[in-house]
């Protein structure tokens, strides 16, 4: 018996990359799969995959980035298998340019995409989980989000996308605080593997090997993502995983650093050498990628 056997996961861009490996990975250990992308095509190729190893999933091509559009895609998982218990925050999309490049549409698609489309199924899914709680029902409820290295650290060419990246970060964890009363916890994944993404950006890189271990398998993320939406991980929330091959870490975001109190108020003129001081007694931060 699998991890999440009997659970309902809805996978948001589900027709391929990271999400087609979620929803494989997630029905090998007994989940009844929802997978979303707006390429029907695509999403029912995955279903047919899915049900061919002898698991269950249906296609859906709703609309996350509108509170009625995820509702319809709840509705659906509903009527197909009960309820639901797992969200996967997965859709994404790329409109890389240099900052000063960057249109109007550039920025908004990436947000709405992104941050609106996170937004969206896990508020109705939410209001969804609180009412059962407030009935009396248990809830093992799970969101795992997607920010991304990138949004963490920083891209060249990349602001849209790392803006809306470190807002999802930032998300999770008034999610993971708010929810967490009501059975629900809430996670990030930084992945790092072979998608149609990283094959625009870096092909050389994440090309399969000839022979060995494939480190930029999207199937090596999986694993966290599944176990994440099982019942195992209940006492884990508000975190943000890192994952690529074998390797697993959980970032250490911003924290408040060392303190010098003046005890009074700081006179402009005399802040050189005190931000000079903290900046030399602070961990240095990350390089942003592409520096």
């Amino acid at each position: 018996m699998g991890i999440c056997e009997q659970r309902t996961v809805i996978i948001t861009g589900a027709g391929g990359g990271l999400g087609r490996a979620y929803a494989l990975a997630f029905a090998a250990e007994g989940a009844n799969v929802v997978v979303n992308d707006i390429r029907h095509d695509a999403a029912a190729e995955v279903v047919a995959d899915v049900v061919a190893a002898g698991g269950h999933a249906i296609a859906n091509d709703g609309d996350i980035t509108s509170l009625a559009g995820a509702q319809g895609i709840v509705d659906a998982a509903v009527a197909a298998f009960g309820d639901a218990q797992v969200l996967v925050n997965n859709a994404g999309v790329l409109r890389d340019r240099m900052f000063l490049s960057l249109t109007e549409e550039d920025w908004d698609t990436v947000m709405r995409v992104h941050l609106r489309g996170h937004f969206c199924l896990a508020n109705v899914l939410g209001r969804r989980w609180r009412e059962q709680s407030k009935a009396g029902q248990k809830v093992e409820a799970r969101i795992i989000n997607t920010t991304s290295g990138a949004g963490l650290q920083g891209s060249i060419g990349q602001s849209n996308y790392v803006a809306a990246k470190a807002g999802i970060a930032g998300l999770t964890l008034i999610q993971a605080a708010e929810l967490g009363r009501y059975g629900i916890t809430v996670n990030s994944l930084a992945p790092a593997a072979r998608t149609a993404m990283t094959e625009g950006a870096m092909p050389d890189m994440v090309k399969p090997p000839e022979q060995g271990f494939d480190a930029w398998d999207p199937l090596n993320v999986a694993s966290i993502v599944v176990w994440l939406g099982s019942t195992q991980s209940s006492r884990v929330t508000g975190r943000c995983f890192e994952a690529k091959g074998g390797e697993l870490s959980i970032a250490d975001g911003w924290r408040t650093g060392r303190i010098l109190d003046k005890g009074a108020r700081w006179a402009p003129a005399e802040l050189g050498p005190v931000v000079e001081r903290l900046i030399a007694e602070s961990i240095p931060p990350q390089k942003v990628y592409g520096t």
